[in-house]
Order: structure tokens, then sequence, then C-alpha cells
């Protein structure tokens, strides 16, 4: 894939018009209030690992309307306080498996690693959805926002930085998240969503941001669901669009307090360039961006390293 989005000078000045509706800050205050009157009902269930220096659990809460959320929880052996690291995984996969935990353990975080709900891994979904959508599920729930399938996800994100910061080894001042594509998404949503209890965030090529923009720019899945469920359907494109500006990141990342490292590949036609730059240039917190010229869809060389970095040097994991 060559070069097909803006030039990278144009990138930097990417600030297309928020989409956000007229009740858009209503909607998410009253989402969050009704979400905090669920009982989280956390439950750690010790699991054997083959691995030295971790304590390893299952993890599990009861996310939006109910749904179970399940993930695991490893800290470094001792009593703590931790600082603590929330992880979301890409689109349609599961939590990484143990192994892929122990470089968090080593730097001495507590780290949460979720199922995104009624995807791959053991998360239920709980939502019954209105209507029709297309293969995948980008458009379920598509034809109201509040039965749209990413308001339990985001709510979902959020409530796992309350499961992991009311843990008694975990300091809940220091609090990070992290996670790549829709993971990466929902580093920003969450981030934009618990405001100054998240101090340090790292947002890798993160998808669901420019949504209109990215519909048109490429054809490639998951945002091509989004005119296969147009063209099949016959729906209101405008009407689609209102439902996904309620869960555009572009819309909400300027509500973000934390230091916010975000990711790019600018031969990325999964998620375009610009519509990344969208969400990231509305960010008003310490930010920055590593742009890979000739990156596609993927976790960079030296990304990794610079990620441990951006969280070693706000969160402070290390005595």
């Amino acid at each position: 894939m060559a070069h097909f989005d803006l030039s990278l000078d144009a990138l930097w000045k990417y600030s297309p018009p928020h989409t956000r509706q007229p009740d858009f800050d209503r909607f998410w205050q009253e989402t969050l209030d009704a979400a905090v009157q669920q009982p989280l009902n956390p439950l750690l269930e010790p699991l054997e690992s083959p691995y030295r220096n971790v304590n390893l659990f299952r993890a599990s809460f009861s996310g939006w309307g109910g749904a179970s959320i399940v993930g695991v929880y490893a800290t470094p052996l001792g009593d703590g306080p931790f600082p603590g690291v929330v992880l979301y995984h890409g689109y349609a996969s599961r939590r990484p498996e143990t192994f892929h935990l122990l470089g968090w353990i080593l730097q001495g975080y507590a780290v949460l690693a979720i199922d995104i709900r009624g995807q791959s891994g053991e998360s239920s979904d709980s939502g019954g959805y209105s209507g029709g959508h297309a293969l995948g599920l980008l458009t379920l729930g598509i034809g109201d926002p509040r039965d749209y399938y990413y308001r339990g996800v985001y709510i979902d994100a959020v409530r796992a930085v309350d499961v992991l910061a009311d843990l008694p080894e975990v300091d809940a001042a220091r609090i990070g998240l992290a996670g790549a594509s829709q993971g990466g998404a929902l580093t920003l949503a969450a981030a934009a969503l618990v405001g100054s209890r998240v101090r340090a965030a790292v947002a890798e090529i993160p998808f669901l941001c420019n949504f209109e923009r990215a519909a048109t720019l490429v054809d490639t899945e998951p945002y091509s669901e989004i005119g296969r469920y147009c063209r099949q359907s016959g729906a209101d494109s405008a009407l689609v669009f209102r439902t996904l500006s309620y869960f555009d990141c572009m819309n909400l990342t300027d509500r973000i307090s934390a230091a916010t490292l975000v990711t790019c590949g600018l031969m990325d036609d999964i998620c375009p360039p610009s519509t990344i730059f969208a969400a990231y240039n509305a960010i008003s917190a310490p930010k920055d961006i590593f742009v890979a010229p000739f990156g596609e869809h993927t976790t960079f060389p030296g990304v990794l390293d610079m990620r441990a970095r951006w969280f070693a040097e706000r969160l402070q994991p290390m005595p």
C-alpha cells in the first residue's frame, strides 16, 4: 500500500469539524451515571502459572447491562502498592496470553487485560439490539445510540479502570491505559470518559476515529461494514453517522487529561492516517505521536520500548 491519504504536513493541520450532537455531553453523563448504579461484583480467581514471580488471576466483573466481563489480572510478587495498567485488545480478538503480560510485571505494574464483550474471548454480550446489522460488530444496534454496541464496550472499558483502581495492592493515583487498533480507540475513549483518574495512555494505530472519512476513504474491514450496511439495508446514512458520532474518538479526545502517546502508519489502509490525526489533533493534554512513514496496521519497531518509557516517566513504577 503506497501513501494514499493526506501529506504529513496536511495531517498536522487536519482538524475536521466535530460531529457532536447537541445532547452529546448529556448522553455520556447519563450513560456514566447509569453505569455506576450497576454493582461491579468483581471476582478474582487464582490461576496456575508456569511463570515465576507473578501472581495470576482470572478476573471478572459485571459490565454494562449486567454482561459478564472476563479477563486476566497479574501482579508482581509483594504487597504493592503497584501502578496499574488496563489493556484493551483489537477488533474481534481477545486478551493477550499471560506470556505477553510478563514485560509489564517485570516493570512493576499490576495489569488487567479484559476480553471485549461478544468478541473472541470469554466476555458475554447482554445487549438486545434493535434492527439488523451488517456482518461484524460495527453496525450492531446502529439505529439508536442508546442501543449501539459500542456504548456497552466503552462503559466496560471505563469500569475496568474502576475495578483495577479499587484493588488494595494498586495505587489508584498511578493508572495507565494501553491498546492497539480497537484497543487504541478504547484507550482514547476510556481516558476521555474517566478524566483525571488516568495519568498516562498509549493508543497505537487507533480505530473508531473520524467515521465518515474512514468509511468513504477505505474499503477494508472493519470500516467497510458501514458502507455494506447502508447498501444492503437502505438505511439513511445520515442517521447511521449520527449514531456513530456519539462514539467517534475524534469527538471525545478533547476531554482527555492523561499524557497520551499515539502511533500512526502512513500506509495504514485499515485505520487511515487522517482519521488518527483527527483524534490526536483534538487532544489538549500533554501528547506525542509516533509516525511510521512506511507503517501499515501493526505495532512498529521501537514502539514497545517507547511505550515502556512513556509509562515509566509518568507512573514511576520502579522504586
